[in-house]
């Protein structure tokens, strides 16, 4: 699965850790995350993350 990084803050989103302060389970891709999540560091929302080019 691919890891997303907010482009405002860019703090990484990684579907093996997840985001479970937001209710985002372990093993969530994040294109399964609720289109109504924000980034936990800065508020904006996924609009603002693009994939991390490993």
């Amino acid at each position: 699965m691919k890891k997303y990084i907010c482009t405002v803050c860019d703090w990484v989103y990684d579907p093996e850790t997840g985001d479970p302060e937001s209710g985002i389970a372990a093993g969530t891709s994040f294109e399964d995350i609720p289109e109504d999540w924000v980034c936990p560091v800065c508020g904006v929302g996924k609009e603002d993350f693009q994939v991390v080019e490993e």
